[in-house]
């Protein structure tokens, strides 16, 4: 995929070396498809992996801001500011940064390709010179498992992104602090706890809250203002992503933010989205009976696909919650503002709107998708303002459409 040199007020330039770079992830549109229903709502940059989104890691990496080529419904939430000033570079936002791969790319000429196999990495034009990646191994998200079968070596670097050369905060002498790769922020609050960082590293963000008799075995990652409640046990690789309430059992899971698990229940080789709420009790299987092979629901094909997994649970994309006791099967994917409630396994695939259970479903519509959305937002203090509705009304109206095919 190759991205053409940028327009600016509908005026086209040409790119140097000789001037500042200006940076911008694009959406791999093929993995785009593949990371349905997550990318329903944000760029593929803006996936949660390790305890930063892809779009942080290359921003901390760079040492400044990018922007975002994505869809054309997403682009007011997320624009892509294109330079006159500034040499411009395109970088695949499914890619996670190395230092190999920073280097390199800050060395490209105009029209020249970072490539790997079939993959651009990274392109300074048009018609561009290809320019063969011989260094070493990066990871790339391309599938929905990929967020949690990979967010162990990625808690991993970014914990050695963001400590090195800082000084973890003291915490109170009730805690029991076993291994030497834990790292607390300041204003993070610990009482009674047990974080054992032997088999990975334990990161605990700023003013986040971990009560007492909750158990963190890493490696383990807690966002900014996110709470670990009482007695919970928590099983890396896992991320909790910022302002996020989890509690009951959590193993190699990964939740982006702003999304709330906060009662007993097991949750395990799954992913979250944001502003999304799993009811009390409520589990999910990771685990065939017969320890077979798990599919999952791809949007792209439109039926299940292997994954080369034996443990693989839940995947629910923003905006969706489920009731008490909900019991979801091994593999199941769930869309986007969908609701879900009653007793038995609900269908392994739940396309967005959807409201109801086992018994059956009917379409949660629209304005009071919206009133719920808006509810949730006030809680954490944000707006659900016109961008976000747009965002959600063209989900609505896409996957309508795919249900009607």
């Amino acid at each position: 995929m190759l991205i053409p040199v940028g327009v600016y007020n509908n005026q086209y330039f040409c790119c140097c070396n000789k001037i500042p770079m200006n940076y911008i992830l694009f959406d791999d549109k093929a993995v785009r498809e593949h990371l349905l229903p997550l990318t329903f709502t944000r760029p593929v940059c803006d996936i949660r992996i390790g305890i930063l989104t892809i779009r942080e890691k290359w921003e901390h990496e760079l040492g400044k801001s990018v922007s975002v080529k994505t869809e054309e419904y997403l682009s007011k939430k997320y624009p892509e500011l294109v330079s006159k000033k500034e040499d411009n570079i395109w970088i695949n936002g499914s890619v996670l940064p190395t230092s190999g791969l920073v280097k390199a790319i800050k060395k490209l000429q105009s029209s020249e390709a970072l490539v790997n196999g079939n993959v651009v990495i990274a392109i300074n034009g048009s018609k561009a010179k290809t320019i063969k990646w011989k260094g070493d191994a990066f990871m790339k998200v391309e599938r929905l498992w990929d967020i949690f079968a990979k967010n162990g070596q990625a808690i991993e670097d970014d914990f050695t992104r963001l400590t090195k050369g800082k000084k973890s905060a003291k915490v109170s002498p009730t805690n029991v602090l076993i291994g030497k790769r834990i790292f607390i922020e300041k204003g993070a609050k610990l009482e009674c706890a047990i974080l054992n960082s032997t088999s990975g590293s334990i990161y605990i963000g700023k003013n986040a809250e971990v009560m007492e008799g909750a158990v963190l075995k890493g490696p383990i990652a807690l966002g900014e203002e996110s709470v670990i409640k009482a007695g919970a046990k928590i099983y890396g690789p896992t991320t909790i992503g910022q302002h996020s309430k989890v509690g009951g059992e959590i193993s190699n899971s990964v939740i982006f933010g702003y999304s709330n698990k906060g009662h007993d229940g097991f949750l395990g080789n799954s992913v979250l989205g944001e502003w999304c709420n799993i009811g009390a009790d409520t589990n999910n299987s990771n685990l065939k009976n017969n320890y077979s092979e798990v599919k999952l629901w791809d949007y792209t094909a439109s039926k299940p696909v292997s994954t080369g997994l034996t443990f693989c649970g839940l995947i629910m994309g923003d905006h969706s919650k489920c009731g008490i006791n909900t019991m979801f099967n091994t593999g199941t994917v769930v869309g986007v503002s969908a609701n879900i409630y009653g007793g038995n396994f609900p269908p392994k695939f739940i396309p967005s709107f959807s409201w109801g259970g086992a018994d059956g479903f009917t379409t949660y519509e629209m304005d009071k998708a919206f009133e719920t959305a808006a509810r949730v937002f006030e809680r954490r203090h944000k707006k659900f303002d016109k961008v976000e509705q747009g965002i959600l009304a063209h989900v609505f109206s896409v996957e309508s459409k795919r249900l009607k095919k």
